[in-house]
């Protein structure tokens, strides 16, 4: 019975690697028909409900976490990775996108250096020299002209805003703090700032065409609610550090998907910084293959 549980449990990773790997396509083309912030509005704000009816489901507390808590992780998980990455999509690939969005682990091993005061050890440190190499040989400053550094510069941001989000809610959630609860109140007001954000800047710039409305329905029952439930059934059964795995599965996954379906080839050079990205990934999943505090925050349903 166990085994058999174990064995679901890595289907459920692997299945979530795969959602969110195909979503950078879906995003891709939803930004085609939507501004990017308004998108990412109404993703987050469109999960709030989602989560809420799993909290009643539940029985667990609706009770508001403390502000000083709650609003900065919203605002970094919601807001800044959420927004950040729809704004790359704007601007770049979504294969290129999913990579430097995914050097999120990277940026979470740097923040908690001196936040946490978790020093980099063994395969960290070549993971670490791997991905900012990989970095710069992706972004290649020797060619850079216009705007073409936009949609990296959103997808960094977004990436390390993600990480931040994890520092934040490892440093400061209030002991015993329900996950799920904090998730509800996170996508709450970070999607409010989303909206308020989108319809100041952008206006409501929207068609409801066959292929936007496609993308937000699978962001938000797939790319949330099933990812979701497979997030918890996967850290339930398995160490977090395998859990993790998907992290590292969905980038792969984003940059096949866009090479087949949008004929996003990467260059010689892009590709060898994605590959140098990659591997940072499995050397940083492989230091984590291990037992660990599964009290991990919900990685915003990417």
């Amino acid at each position: 019975m166990q085994s058999r549980e174990t064995a679901w449990a890595f289907a459920s990773v692997l299945l979530l690697g795969v959602i969110w790997g195909y979503n950078w396509v879906l995003m891709k083309m939803a930004v085609a028909d939507c501004a990017p912030l308004l998108f990412a509005a109404l993703r987050v704000s469109l999960s709030a409900p989602i989560l809420l009816l799993t909290l009643l489901l539940l029985k667990r507390s609706l009770r508001l976490p403390p502000l000083v808590y709650i609003v900065p992780y919203g605002l970094l998980q919601s807001t800044g990775f959420i927004g950040g990455s729809l704004l790359a999509l704007h601007y770049a690939g979504a294969g290129k996108t999913a990579i430097l969005v995914y050097m999120m682990p990277i940026w979470l091993m740097l923040l908690a250096w001196p936040v946490l005061g978790e020093r980099l050890h063994g395969l960290q440190k070549p993971a670490v020299l791997l991905a900012f190499l990989g970095l710069v040989i992706v972004l290649e400053p020797w060619k850079a002209s216009g705007g073409s550094w936009l949609g990296p510069f959103f997808a960094i941001i977004s990436g390390f805003s993600w990480a931040a989000s994890a520092i934040w809610h490892k440093r400061f959630a209030p002991p015993g703090q329900d996950l799920i609860n904090a998730t509800f109140w996170q996508a709450s007001i970070g999607g409010l700032v989303l909206l308020a954000l989108a319809l100041g800047l952008e206006g409501w710039q929207v068609h409801w065409t066959p292929v936007f409305i496609t993308a937000l329905s699978y962001n938000v029952i797939l790319g949330t609610a099933l990812a979701y439930l497979l997030w918890l059934f996967a850290l339930r059964v398995l160490p977090s550090g395998v859990a993790g795995i998907a992290t590292l599965i969905a980038p792969i996954i984003g940059v096949l998907a866009a090479w087949w379906q949008l004929q996003e080839r990467p260059d010689h050079w892009e590709f060898l910084g994605m590959l140098g990205i990659i591997s940072a990934l499995i050397l940083v999943s492989w230091q984590h293959l291990r037992p660990k505090d599964a009290s991990l925050p919900f990685p915003a349903q990417e």
